[in-house]
């Protein structure tokens, strides 16, 4: 079998990671810039910006996030040696790209930090959305070692993208601990859902708010009607109506 041919998602993927929250990223780094769009725009915020790094990676050639682009090059190194039949057909789509995600009006894209990477394997691509929640063999092989060092891969998203790695919201917050962001580091923000969040756990609560009357589509994706809901429910339970959903009203949702 080919590294190419695509096979099930593996079961168990990502273990005790998370996607980035949005609440996260925004808090620790700020936003990239003012204005997000479906295209890629440049980044304007001058502590990232600064922050930007090109670098030559293995078969790799990126412009990221500096911490990002130190800790993908350990990845790459335990690929170059754990799995060298994948290192050598590795290729890149991309990493640093500010735009919103993909079928999205309100998640701006890790990729706008620079702190996510888009891998081809013998210049092919595993195409986002694959409604059987399959992915290349070669991608299943080395994601483990992606997520032994904090990255979190997107087969796990609602929307299947086993192309797309990115730094998990543990990491990002390990990194902004060790002061690697700088002066670009903001105030430490309890985990917390908000709009723009995507996974496994928005789908939870999505479920848990239907258990009290909604009526959401459970897609795992945070977007507006999601964000009416949370509010709606803050508010019937004398929850401050932030849309925000921090540990009380996980608490007060069962969650």
């Amino acid at each position: 079998m080919a590294l190419t041919d695509l096979i099930p998602i593996p079961p168990n993927i990502n273990p005790n990671l998370n996607a980035a929250r949005q609440l996260t990223m925004k808090s620790l780094l700020g936003l990239p810039r003012g204005t997000f769009a479906r295209d890629c725009r440049p980044v304007t915020h001058p502590v990232l910006r600064s922050l930007l790094r090109t670098a030559d990676i293995g078969p790799l050639r990126v412009t990221g996030l500096a911490p990002a682009i130190e800790s993908l090059r350990e990845v790459v190194a335990d690929i170059q040696q754990a799995q060298p039949e994948v290192f050598a057909i590795m290729g890149t789509a991309g990493m640093l790209c500010a735009r919103l995600v993909r079928g999205s009006a309100s998640s701006i894209s890790n990729h706008s930090w620079g702190t996510a990477i888009d891998l081809t394997l013998n210049g092919i691509l595993d195409e986002r959305g694959d409604d059987a929640r399959t992915t290349q063999r070669g991608l299943a092989l080395i994601a483990p070692i992606f997520n032994q060092h904090g990255w979190y891969w997107g087969a796990g998203f609602p929307v299947e993208d086993s192309m797309h790695f990115e730094l998990s919201d543990q990491k990002i917050r390990e990194l902004h601990e060790a002061g690697a962001f700088g002066g670009g580091g903001g105030t430490l923000p309890e985990p917390s859902l908000s709009i723009g969040d995507r996974g496994q756990q928005v789908r939870r609560l999505q479920e848990a708010l239907n258990a009290r009357g909604e009526n959401l589509t459970p897609d795992g994706i945070f977007g507006p009607a999601t964000h009416a809901a949370v509010v709606s429910f803050q508010a019937r339970n004398g929850l401050t109506p932030d849309g925000v959903v921090g540990p009380r009203t996980r608490a007060a949702l069962g969650l």
